[in-house]
């Protein structure tokens, strides 16, 4: 692809492609591209211009080699991308707001007095007959100021006036809808299912193939802890399903033979075989739109508050243009009153605020899943930690294989890939890509497969019980033993490692040594997180004391605890809760789902289990922990934003109601500058609340 560079500066550069016309689907193929390049932080594609904005850390050279390859017909985008790109509903509310806009004022300037009078009277009817339906449900709200407003300019003749508040009401709600409707569209396209390979039954065993592979009437196997990676019906087994994506409801629904499943829900108990119905993304998007759209989760306490308070001024702002009337006598005074109020720049200016900031959170690869969860970060005073795969690389490695039954290494690891490659925990994919280097060959030689949470797997092979897991279930659930010819063996196990033990007919066959790396922003990560507000950093892991002390020291965590079981964290983070505390938890696995749900935010990092990141509130796509300092900067700018508004807000419109009693301002200069200021309070919280220089 050939290009010029426009500008550049440390860090930022855009180019401008050599092309007539850019249309919506390659603007969009090309920003796919250029945000999954090596060291891109982010980037934006102008498709009227045919230029793109790069934010990036790597090689300038290396980047300009990467355009320079592009091309349209050598990317592969997935077909949620295109469809729901979101660049389409831009240009439409653009359109719409220029066109409001020129409409206006070309009919202030070219219709003749006369019949611009009947057309304001006209358009007035909209707002007057929504202010007495209103009145006629027993409220006294927003709407019935407006038509007040509104209907005392039109009896007045002040046409202008009337006109004004009109236009700029229009302009509010079209601003409104427009963020609103941008917002959702970005949360639920990222929200939208992107599963990459899925278990595809095929001649009676189970193959693990790419899921665009999969057709109509296909058989798809799904584990427990896994996305339905599409609509389907039952056709055997039994599941525990939570639909909490697509209903909000966390509470899981039993499905069998016959039940409908649907994209985007999480087994978390049991293992189904479902019948594919459809293998589009477009309806899991449209689900998800609408639940978004319909949940009151949305909203923040202060978004709503902010509602509550603008409604219940109404009427001490109607019962303070009466008053004025009379102890003045004058309409004129009167009038300025009833056009200032606090309520249309209080109901407008916050959602924009919070949507603004979900969409700009998108923008750092964090999906929120609503405003209240940013209110909650802002909040919280507690953050828990998982490790593995939290606090630790989700790059587990297997370092060695401890033979305790005579078998060799690769034996003994072959058997254990076998059982680990159904279930996603991060040391399961390590057992499973060691076998995978070693190039052993491990099809399916086992019975069903019984994965107990946070504890391990049992199955059978060859009639020989198969146990693996945790030191806790291996031995103490289960009872198996050590042979006594191996206690030294077992008591000189290198201590730099995670254990993984894998028991064969209730004897000790096997200690698979587990290299977790810590991640090596994470201690630098929890200071800035301490300096933004976070007052106290809790690690709680089911690994060893002695493992997770060390890890512990390293980070720099005021608290620690070891060989914890998953209702461990979650009554951790309620008695927290029960004491004052607001509660972040951050984690990446099956057994971190009932914490991320008792937490007021809970937070799904990396590439972790998918239900971990259907569950959380909060999912950070990035594999950098310094996302959560991101996280934690932009809620708590939000809440100063949003307080700066009340301020702002109450103290301008104070002043016009002031200066409209004291006679110095008219009506109509009081309408328009209330309008005015509500239009740019509001046009203000579109803009970012990081500054560039938070980078990633």
């Amino acid at each position: 692809m050939k290009f010029t560079i426009k500008h550049e500066k440390k860090g930022r550069i855009r180019v401008h492609l050599f092309q007539k016309y850019m249309n919506y689907n390659q603007a969009d193929t090309l920003q796919y591209y250029l945000e999954n390049l090596s060291g891109v932080k982010k980037a934006q594609v102008f498709n009227r211009t045919c230029d793109a904005l790069i934010y990036y850390t790597g090689d300038r050279n290396e980047l300009l080699k990467s355009i320079q390859a592009f091309g349209y017909t050598r990317v592969s985008v997935p077909v949620q991308v295109l469809e729901n790109s979101g660049r389409a509903l831009n240009e439409t509310y653009k359109e719409k707001l220029v066109d409001k806009i020129l409409f206006h004022y070309g009919r202030k300037l070219l219709l003749p007095y006369p019949w611009s009078a009947i057309y304001t009277t006209a358009m007035s009817v909209k707002y007057i007959w929504l202010g007495i339906k209103t009145l006629w449900k027993r409220k006294i709200e927003v709407p019935v100021l407006d038509a007040t407003a509104i209907g005392v300019s039109i009896f007045r003749g002040d046409f202008s006036t009337a006109g004004s508040v009109m236009f700029l009401l229009g302009i509010g709600e079209l601003l409104e809808e427009w963020t609103h409707k941008k917002s959702v569209d970005d949360l639920a396209r990222t929200m939208s299912l992107n599963t990459g390979k899925v278990w595809l039954r095929s001649e009676g065993t189970e193959v693990l193939v790419d899921a665009d592979k999969i057709q109509t009437g296909d058989m798809v196997v799904v584990h427990m802890g896994n996305v339905i990676p599409f609509d389907g019906v039952i056709a055997e087994g039994e599941a525990m399903v939570n639909q909490a994506s697509l209903t909000g409801e966390s509470v899981p629904v039993r499905k069998v033979e016959g039940n409908s499943v649907y994209a985007g829900t999480v087994v978390e108990e049991g293992e189904a075989v479902l019948t594919v119905k459809a293998v589009g993304g477009a309806s899991r998007y449209e689900k998800i739109a609408a639940m978004i759209e319909d949940t009151e989760k949305l909203k923040s306490g202060l978004e709503s508050k902010a509602e509550h308070l603008a409604d219940r001024l109404v009427p001490y702002t109607l019962g303070g243009t009466a008053l004025t009337y009379l102890l003045t006598r004058n309409v004129t005074k009167a009038v300025s009153v009833l056009m200032v109020d606090f309520s249309c720049a209080l109901k407008l200016a916050m959602p924009v605020s919070v949507l603004s900031a979900i969409r700009e959170a998108g923008e750092y690869k964090i999906t929120v899943k609503g405003g209240k969860f940013l209110e909650a970060i802002a909040d919280a005073d507690t953050i828990v930690f998982d490790k593995t795969g939290t606090l630790t690389k989700a790059e587990p490695t297997v370092a060695k294989v401890v033979s305790f039954d005579g078998k060799s290494e690769d034996e003994l690891l072959r058997i254990a890939a076998c059982l680990e490659e159904h279930f996603p925990h991060s040391m399961a994919k390590a057992v499973v890509l060691a076998a995978k280097n070693r190039q052993l060959d491990h099809e399916e030689m086992h019975s069903k497969v019984n994965y107990i949470v946070a504890h391990g797997i049992s199955s059978s092979i060859n009639d020989h019980k198969v146990i693996i897991g945790s030191y806790h279930f291996v031995f103490e659930d289960e009872g198996c033993h050590i042979p006594e010819d191996q206690m030294d063996k077992f008591e000189n196990l290198p201590t730099e490692y995670s254990h993984l033990y894998m028991a064969i007919d209730n004897k000790l066959a096997a200690v698979i040594c587990i290299e977790d790396p810590l991640r090596p922003e994470a201690a630098a990560a929890i200071r800035a997180l301490k300096a933004a507000g976070i007052k106290h950093v809790v690690m709680m892991t089911g690994d060893s004391e002695r493992t997770a002390a060390a890890i512990a020291k390293r980070v720099g965590v005021d608290e620690y605890y070891s060989e914890v079981l998953p209702e461990d964290k979650a009554n951790y983070i309620e008695r927290q809760k029960a004491k004052g505390s607001k509660v972040i938890m951050v984690g990446d696995g099956i057994n971190d789902s009932p914490a991320l749900s008792a937490a007021d935010a809970g937070v799904a990092v990396s590439d972790g289990a998918e239900i971990a990141r259907e569950i959380a509130d909060i999912t950070v796509a990035s594999d950098d922990l310094y996302q959560l300092v991101i996280l934690k900067s932009l809620s708590n700018r939000l809440m100063k934003r949003i307080q700066r508004n009340y301020r702002t807000i109450v103290g301008f419109n104070t002043g016009l109601i002031g200066l409209g009693v004291a006679g110095i301002l008219q009506p109509t200069t009081s309408a328009l500058f209330h309008n005015t200021s509500t239009l740019l309070i509001s046009l203000n919280n579109m803009k970012p609340l990081l500054h560039e220089e938070v980078e990633l």
